[in-house]
């Protein structure tokens, strides 16, 4: 069984001029993935007639699958079938089931019909047309030998709708597909070239049919492990043991596998031992809440929050003390253990934490730069901080709150096995 390879083509002067985000290829790959195609190229076009025919024909010649999204409308810059029916040399003709749905389209939402929207149920007659049901451009389908090429809808929702309904069975139809299986183990607070360093003999001695990713983010790092063959069973067999090879390695930093979340995997552990929580922040402004509640049934463990972001409202919502502030600053130990202690007084719970830091752009100072962050956790029987250093990544729009709150969970988390006679520990710096 040979590998399938598959080249993905974006085609809109929106996306070269960043108007718009490219989306769709990144969730064809996924799901092309998915059922076995080895995706091999990944490009964005204008819409210009010479670079479409030069893609298309390069894809043939290189490739056994090209999808083409985008340049199916019904606007004069819209080009892309035009220029598949003068490369397949066809004959543009108007395909009846499309042209009936576009005119109950337009019927039933009460628009005029113009030659336009007509011309939009006009497909090459050496294609095989491909049903939108929710939109007016239908995708369509070319052979080239042994090689197939899709045109698809650049809006992601049909895209979508088409790939799932129609495009999948086209490729299995005409392709003779591995098998494949994805295992991704979950850590936080380790760091991509020290996790490497961990598993590195375990990784060497991976079977030729399984392949290791290392997908790394603000603070977390994903292993994905992806299994090919022909006996699915085998395959997932092949993962689950070397699954269970590499856990021990890794346990104290793997927090999840797969869809799990670990805002999901606090909430259940808080679930598990009838805790329940609340939150004091100030630099992060509620997202670590927002985080918390993103989580359906969170209302059973999570009580509330207080953005407390200027020292007035620290000191008359959240009880701090003018002496703990004016001492040793709103960004310190003392304030931030002060913060998390008084929600979890204020608010009545088993667990209360706390951020505090400088944002920036100023504020900063010498001792404290912007990018230092205090956070904090508090039970009944013990509280404890920790400091960040994230001058650099403030720097960087957004991923600074990002990464606090990757911090604040993953310290909830580590309290939480053992509560109430827990051991707070803080894990080495995530980057």
């Amino acid at each position: 069984m040979s590998k399938v390879s598959c080249s993905i083509i974006t085609i809109g002067d929106e996306i070269l001029f960043g108007h718009i985000l490219d989306t769709n290829s990144k969730w064809l790959s996924q799901e092309l993935n998915k059922v076995g195609v080895k995706i091999l190229e990944k490009k964005s076009i204008g819409d210009d007639y010479d670079q479409i025919n030069d893609s298309v024909k390069n894809s043939l010649s290189n490739y056994d699958i090209t999808i083409l999204t985008g340049g199916l409308g019904p606007t004069n810059d819209d080009i892309t079938k035009n220029c598949l029916n003068d490369y397949f040399k066809g004959k543009l003709i108007y395909h009846e089931k499309t042209l009936n749905h576009i005119k109950n389209i337009f019927k039933k939402r009460n628009l005029e019909f113009t030659t336009k929207n007509k011309n939009q149920a006009l497909v090459p007659d050496t294609c095989k047309v491909l049903h939108n049901k929710f939109g007016t451009a239908p995708g369509m389908v070319f052979k080239d030998e042994n090689k197939i090429l899709i045109s698809l809808p650049g809006v992601p929702f049909e895209m979508k709708s088409l790939f799932e309904d129609e495009c999948k069975k086209v490729i299995l139809e005409n392709f003779d597909l591995p098998k494949i299986f994805h295992r991704i183990i979950k850590t936080v607070g380790i760091g991509e070239s020290w996790l490497s360093d961990l598993i590195q003999n375990w990784e060497n001695n991976l079977p030729e049919n399984i392949k290791l990713a290392y997908l790394p983010s603000i603070g977390r790092v994903k292993l994905r492990l992806t299994g090919f063959g022909d006996d699915l069973k085998k395959i997932e067999k092949d993962i689950k043991k070397e699954e269970e090879k590499v856990i021990p390695l890794i346990d104290k930093y793997v927090f999840g596998y797969d869809s799990d979340e670990l805002e999901k995997i606090i909430g259940d552990l808080l679930k598990s031992k009838n805790k329940d929580l609340s939150i004091a922040e100030s630099c992060t402004g509620g997202f670590v809440s927002n985080l918390i509640t993103s989580i359906p049934g969170s209302s059973k463990y999570f009580k509330g929050s207080l953005i407390a972001y200027s020292n007035k409202i620290k000191i008359e919502e959240l009880g701090i003390s003018p002496d703990t502030i004016n001492n040793f600053g709103a960004v310190s130990k003392e304030t931030v253990e002060e913060m998390a202690k008084n929600i979890r007084t204020k608010f009545k719970t088993s667990i209360g934490i706390a951020s505090s830091g400088i944002a920036g752009p100023g504020g900063g100072t010498k001792d404290k730069p912007v990018g230092t962050v205090w956070i904090a956790y508090s039970d009944e029987k013990i509280t404890v901080s920790k400091k960040l250093n994230l001058t650099e990544l403030y720097k960087l729009k957004n991923l600074e709150h990002h990464e606090v709150k990757i911090w604040v969970l993953n310290n909830t988390r580590n309290s939480l096995p053992s509560f109430p006679d827990c051991s707070f520990s803080f894990p080495i710096n995530s980057r």
